[in-house]
């Protein structure tokens, strides 16, 4: 097992992401533990700007040494350097902002997807349109939003994570489509117990520190619901276009229209509404049958006076074997094929 003085030895030679120089030279290895019985390593680790994407790349580098190292789990706990540490390895100059999603002189369309509670499939319909988007020919990114419940990477079979090249952290890429996620920096699974202001500094690293290169539109999967996340979404992208979804069950309507009000509040144009798990086709009876019964996404269409684009039934991608996606429908399957034709209607809205 690695003694204190070894994981200081290991972890010396990094180098503060912001600062560009070592944890030796800043004194950024606060305190190190060690709990010999269960092989873990716990390590506070100070930098000159916690609760960043650059923070979170750190951590994956960290844990990677002293996993290979030989510490079976790692706990790491971040805190920020004194301001006279801070300054003496500072630039003195101040560098021109460098060009962002947010500063950019031709921005991405952003298209929020939302809903008023957790399991209405908000996620899947994010991917599939995203990658129908990209099937149409536009440059296309993807920001799971949803923090606390990521599942963009696994719903589209990422296991890969990004790759950093100076300042910047390169999303990664999959059916055309480039994808940032907060899953892509948790070791684990492990839960994420942020509050709202750190979530926030997160959310607006995706746009700032993330080299997403040309884009034409740029979702984000939201968390369901009216928290910090939404408002932070309709603080920062003030142009944002949002839809609204709904399975046709009258109750996920009525919360969802809450999402949809928030929308409206901020001036966000909602594109329309798309009713998932509308109905099922039973290849045994050959009937359809209405699970979550009818009306929903109409319901939800007048409250927010908008139209409904999409009405999806309840069926699963083909089997491949070769291509794990679990939520990704082919281009060819009925509903890869409702999914493009949504995202043809979206397109010539937006770009007419």
């Amino acid at each position: 097992m690695l003694t204190k003085d070894e994981v200081i030895e290991l972890l010396n030679p990094v180098k503060d992401p912001h600062l560009h120089v070592t944890l030796k030279e800043t004194g950024g290895i606060e305190e190190v533990k060690i709990k010999e019985e269960k092989q873990h390593v716990s390590v506070k680790i100070g930098i000159a700007k916690p609760n960043t994407a650059e923070q979170m790349q750190l951590q994956n580098e960290l844990v990677e040494i002293l996993k290979k190292s030989g510490a079976s789990t790692v706990g790491l706990r971040f805190s920020q350097l004194p301001d006279f540490i801070i300054n003496k390895f500072a630039g003195e100059t101040e560098k021109e902002e460098p060009k962002t999603l947010l500063n950019s002189p031709n921005p991405p369309k952003f298209i929020a997807v939302a809903s008023g509670k957790g399991g209405v499939g908000k996620s899947t319909v994010t991917v599939n349109l995203a990658i129908a988007l990209a099937r149409l020919g536009r440059k296309v990114g993807i920001i799971d939003a949803d923090i606390y419940g990521f599942s963009v990477p696994d719903m589209m079979g990422i296991d890969k994570r990004p790759s950093v090249e100076g300042n910047k952290i390169h999303p990664v890429e999959r059916f055309g489509v480039k994808v940032i996620s907060m899953g892509f920096f948790v070791e684990d699974n492990s839960p994420i117990i942020w509050r709202g202001p750190m979530l926030g500094k997160m959310f607006n690293s995706f746009f700032k520190e993330v080299d997403w290169g040309e884009l034409d539109y740029l979702l984000l999967d939201l968390p369901p619901g009216t928290g910090d996340m939404a408002m932070n979404v309709q603080e920062t992208l003030p142009s944002c276009k949002e839809i609204i979804v709904t399975t046709p069950h009258p109750t996920a309507a009525f919360v969802a229209s809450r999402a949809g009000q928030m929308a409206i509040k901020a001036r966000h144009e909602i594109l329309g509404v798309i009713e998932n798990m509308s109905y099922y086709d039973s290849k045994k009876t050959g009937e359809r049958e209405y699970i979550f019964g009818k009306g929903g996404g109409d319901k939800l269409a007048e409250t927010l006076d908008t139209v409904v684009v999409g009405r999806l039934p309840i069926e699963q991608p083909y089997d491949n074997e070769d291509e794990f996606a679990p939520s990704v429908y082919q281009e060819d399957h009925p509903l890869g094929i409702a999914y493009k034709e949504i995202a043809a209607e979206i397109a010539d809205h937006l770009e007419e």
